[in-house]
């Protein structure tokens, strides 16, 4: 019986030893994905920002600007995609709304971004765009990669199209999590007018007309969870300035807007919730049922073999049996 044991256990050993490894590097990225239907907003805010009054086109303070981002899978484009590409993609239609403390529209700018369900790394597509312009992003775009290293990585710019360096600059606490702060500088940039502008008959077409260029500059800031590679904060340094040309009335440049956007409160509270429960999904495929299962393995190997030596080791003599003594014949 301690033989059929040991053999019983040795086999769960080895099972549970080698199911560690394919938890990990097999199951884990085709597992952790990107879900194709993900819908997901978020608010952010710009308090006592600098913004442009196209009526007098004069900068003047205001209380507050608001930029609503959302992110809405297309679960159709992206089968479409997978076809041709031949790995899991996901396909966001983004948009990014800017209005006023009187709830009037800034702009508004659409956008197409095709990526890698598991590592995050752009998919080239057609539809791949910004604001209807077509792109071919290189570098991540809103998330960062699963298990996100300590490391500078590619960013697209949305504003100038173009993609540069975003600098790993330390470890910190955010919310009761570690996270990784990140920093990207854009310095100014002519970029593209918005193809909707807020005032009725101004289009890009009657702004060029007018020798009018538009600039841009940012510092953007992200607070990364480096488990699940989301970004549980952001803010941006933003500016952007309208230069030269007859629309300015002789004047060299005007402040389109400037303002410090940071996340609204009750956002950054549901993103850190939606965050730690993901991390903990996570941390179970790469960390916690791997090496669970390898210590198992262990476990029931030591087992195994202590019972193969009890089964091995040579029984005990079998104690003399006491005779009756014989009786003595007279």
């Amino acid at each position: 019986m301690r033989r059929k044991a040991s053999l019983v256990l040795l086999a769960c050993a080895v099972f549970f030893a080698a199911l560690s490894p394919l938890l990990r590097w097999y199951a884990f990225p085709r597992l952790a994905r990107i879900p194709a239907n993900q819908y997901q907003d978020m608010v952010l805010e710009a308090k006592d920002a600098t913004l442009l009054d196209y009526g007098s086109m004069r900068a003047k303070k205001v209380s507050k600007v608001t930029i609503v981002q959302t992110l809405k899978g297309n679960v159709e484009a992206a089968e479409r995609i997978e076809k041709t590409a031949g790995r899991p993609v996901v396909v966001w239609d983004g948009l990014s709304y800017l209005e006023g403390p009187d709830g009037k529209m800034i702009s508004r700018i659409p956008e197409r971004y095709i990526f890698d369900a598991h590592s995050q790394d752009p998919v080239h597509a057609t539809g791949e765009s910004v604001d209807g312009d077509p792109v071919k992003r290189d570098g991540i775009e809103f998330k960062w990669p699963f298990l996100t290293q300590k490391r500078d990585y590619e960013y697209f710019d949305a504003q100038t199209r173009t993609t540069s360096p975003i600098h790993y600059k330390g470890t910190l606490t955010f919310r009761g999590l570690k996270v990784y702060y990140f920093e990207q500088t854009i310095p100014w940039t002519k970029v593209a007018m918005p193809k909707t502008m807020p005032v009725q008959g101004i289009t890009p077409e009657s702004v060029a007309k007018t020798g009018t260029t538009r600039w841009y500059s940012t510092v953007r800031k992200f607070w990364v969870e480096p488990v699940t590679g989301a970004p549980v904060y952001g803010e941006e340094l933003h500016k952007e300035e309208l230069r030269g040309g007859t629309l300015l009335g002789g004047r060299a440049k005007v402040t389109a807007f400037a303002g410090d956007v940071k996340m609204r409160e009750d956002y950054i509270e549901h993103t850190v919730a939606l965050v730690e429960h993901n991390r903990t999904l996570v941390l179970l495929m790469t960390s916690y049922l791997p090496w669970g299962f390898l210590s198992l393995g262990l476990l029931l190997l030591a087992l195994s073999l202590y019972l193969e030596a009890r089964g091995r080791r040579p029984e005990d003599p079998a104690p003399a049996q006491a005779t009756e003594p014989a009786p003595v014949s007279a």
